[in-house]
């Protein structure tokens, strides 16, 4: 009924680009943020101004990562390494936490404006999940990880969220390592084998992979479809419904 292997009793679920419509919004934020500072940089220096590139630059280097993470991922791909900061540095300095705190503003901003709609599919199979018994975890890179389950209307369909904020308070590493998804299979006392992960980022897919889950699904909605099966994505979807489908 699922499209699951019989072993798989939890459920674990990336939110953005997985469960809700949010990726693009994030591609949107990062851009403006990276394009903004890249700019300035450039015309400071008297160098060529390359704009970040919402597709790829966005899927190699900061997609599914935590948001720090994502800030140097990202410049070190263009040479640059920028001082860390704290986490209360505010949108004006231009350190990794900084800018970081630029994108989240932009993101937030965004959503607030544009609202948050949930998938369709993904809805229909996580309470097919919910009906048949299994644990369902939503593990994300996102601080925001709550308001956007709260205005998509989705919260109460999980038990357990595992997101940037628990990240930070217990020291985890950020995606593409497993560490998110083992605590979120902890929670509900599952071995990694019997649990199931749904991702469309490609370091989420390798963060599967990697904490040697039961099952990794890969959920292509940009047309990555290959490149989720060679970080590891056990099979690839454009849309959760179809699993039922296959069920």
């Amino acid at each position: 009924m699922l499209g699951l292997p019989d072993h798989i009793t939890a459920c674990l679920f990336d939110l953005d680009g997985v469960l809700t419509r949010t990726a693009k919004v994030h591609a949107a934020a990062w851009k403006q943020m990276f394009d903004d500072y890249l700019r300035r940089r450039a015309a400071g220096e008297g160098a060529v101004f390359v704009p970040f590139d919402p597709v790829h630059d966005y899927d190699e280097y900061v997609d599914g990562r935590p948001r720090e993470d994502g800030v140097r991922t990202f410049l070190a791909s263009r040479g640059i390494t920028l001082p860390e900061g704290t986490a209360e540095d505010g949108p004006d300095r231009e350190t990794v936490h900084g800018l970081g705190t630029r994108k989240n503003g932009l993101v937030l901003r965004m959503i607030r404006e544009q609202g948050v709609e949930a998938y369709e599919g993904s809805v229909a199979f996580v309470r097919a999940v919910r009906d048949a018994g299994l644990h369902r975890a939503v593990v994300s890179a996102s601080a925001n990880c709550r308001d956007v389950l709260v205005a998509a209307g989705i919260e109460d369909l999980f038990e357990q969220r595992v997101d940037g904020i628990t990240v930070t308070e217990q020291g985890l590493r950020g995606k593409p390592a497993p560490d998110s998804y083992l605590a979120a299979a902890k929670l509900f006392g599952v071995e990694p084998r019997n649990a199931a992960v749904f991702e469309d980022a490609l370091a989420g897919v390798a963060a599967g992979r990697a904490g040697a889950f039961g099952f990794v699904v890969g959920v292509d909605r940009t047309g990555q479809a290959a490149e989720l099966a060679d970080h590891g994505a056990d099979v690839v979807v454009t849309d959760l419904s179809e699993l039922l489908d296959r069920g």
